[in-house]
């Protein structure tokens, strides 16, 4: 069984070579990633090629310039198990790296379509955060209305 250092030092290379092969997917140069990312150009290329290891932060601003999930880098980077998402964000990460990688769209098309999928997300966590935060208000005791007097017919004028 390799050890965890092994197994991490091989993932250094496998994020590295990722994030290569992401950069190339949208069209972006080492200095235009590096750019977008505010990360040094050397230091992505050291990234690239496997000789250092990203810290999470670097990694998470990698991400948001690539447009990719986060937690994808964190699991090929050795920081994340990748069984330790039980809470659905997999289904979400799922979506996005479908889009980014599905190579019959073009970079806006891509970018268009994970916006909209944002904007769905945000509108229905903010939904779920009303129903959760806001307590129904107490309804009184149904009170029934007195029923409407009906005049005896014999007392009706005409």
């Amino acid at each position: 069984m390799a050890r965890l250092s092994d197994r991490v030092a091989g993932s250094v290379g496998s994020v590295g070579e990722y994030l290569a092969e992401q950069r190339r997917q949208a069209q972006l140069s080492l200095r235009q990633l590096s750019d977008l990312a505010g990360v040094s150009n050397p230091y992505l290329s050291q990234i690239e090629r496997g000789l250092r290891k990203p810290s999470a932060d670097v990694l998470q601003q990698l991400a948001k310039a690539l447009r990719i999930s986060a937690e994808t880098l964190y699991v090929r980077a050795g920081i994340l198990d990748p069984d330790d998402s039980s809470d659905g964000a997999r289904g979400a990460s799922g979506v996005v790296d479908a889009v980014l990688l599905d190579p019959a769209l073009n970079e806006r098309q891509k970018r268009v379509l994970l916006d909209v999928y944002a904007s769905f997300v945000r509108e229905n966590a903010a939904a779920d955060d009303e129903v959760h935060e806001k307590p129904e208000p107490a309804r009184p005791a149904a009170a029934k209305k007195p029923a409407a007097r009906k005049t005896p017919a014999s007392k009706r004028t005409t």
